[in-house]
């Protein structure tokens, strides 16, 4: 699924692909602003980590979990 972070003064979006489900995308994001934690942390299908402080946050676009179709619909 895509996952696309905007961060507040970044003219640039992070998008990333993650196996990660949207509910736990959901969770960990709900949990890091409901504790005040500074950051949460992602990953994606490349092993790559990515760590986006909590109070830059300006939105989070949540991809659907459907696999992209191949080919030509007749």
């Amino acid at each position: 699924m895509e996952i696309r972070i905007g961060i507040a003064n970044i003219g640039r979006e992070l998008s990333f692909e993650t196996s990660q489900s949207a509910d736990d995308v959901r969770s960990a994001v709900a949990e890091a602003l409901e504790s005040k934690a500074a950051s949460v942390n992602f990953s994606d299908d490349k092993g790559n980590a990515y760590i986006v402080p909590t109070a830059s946050l300006a939105y989070i676009e949540i991809g659907t979990e459907e696999s992209r179709r191949v080919g030509f619909v007749a």
